[in-house]
């Protein structure tokens, strides 16, 4: 084979694998939707349509890039296992509320208007099961205090 052939062959093969990956990179992911329930101290029950971020690719893309959410509507991220947690707010447009959800419902934290684009890390503080991303400025809209509990068990998708 020349030397030439084998540089374009070479080439070749190097394009058809940028393009392949940029495809998957570029791919939508898709999330499952449900509900969950949170219930006041009140005994108010406050239901909230959402999506399940289950998986780690789920997890990795959240909502960046997403419009403003709807009332009432939000992602739930679900970590398996009780730790520690942070995240972050990059490529995301809107203000989130981020509500950190220990394994018992109990809320942990409540991190209100986060800024948008921004890399700065939100702990959730304690170790937690659980993320809820809402609109920012949602949770006290909805009256969800440290106090309100989330309605266990979820009825999340196998």
């Amino acid at each position: 084979m020349t030397k030439l052939m084998t540089i374009t062959r070479s080439a070749f093969v190097a394009l058809l694998a940028f393009f392949s990956l940029a495809g998957v990179a570029l791919s939508e992911v898709v999330f499952e939707r449900g509900q969950l329930s949170f219930e006041t101290e009140a005994g108010e029950r406050i239901t909230l349509d959402v999506e399940w971020a289950l998986t780690a690719e789920q997890r990795a893309r959240g909502l960046m890039e997403r419009p403003a959410l709807p009332d009432r509507t939000g992602m739930l991220f679900d970590f398996g296992e009780t730790r520690m947690v942070t995240m972050w707010m990059a490529n995301t447009p809107e203000s989130l509320d981020m509500i950190f959800i220990d394994d018992t419902g109990k809320i942990a934290r409540i991190a209100e208007r986060t800024t948008p684009y921004s890399e700065a890390i939100v702990s959730s503080d304690k170790p937690v099961r659980y993320a809820l991303e809402i609109r920012g400025g949602h949770a006290a809209e909805l009256g969800l205090k440290p106090t309100a509990r989330l309605v266990l068990p979820l009825d999340l998708p196998k």
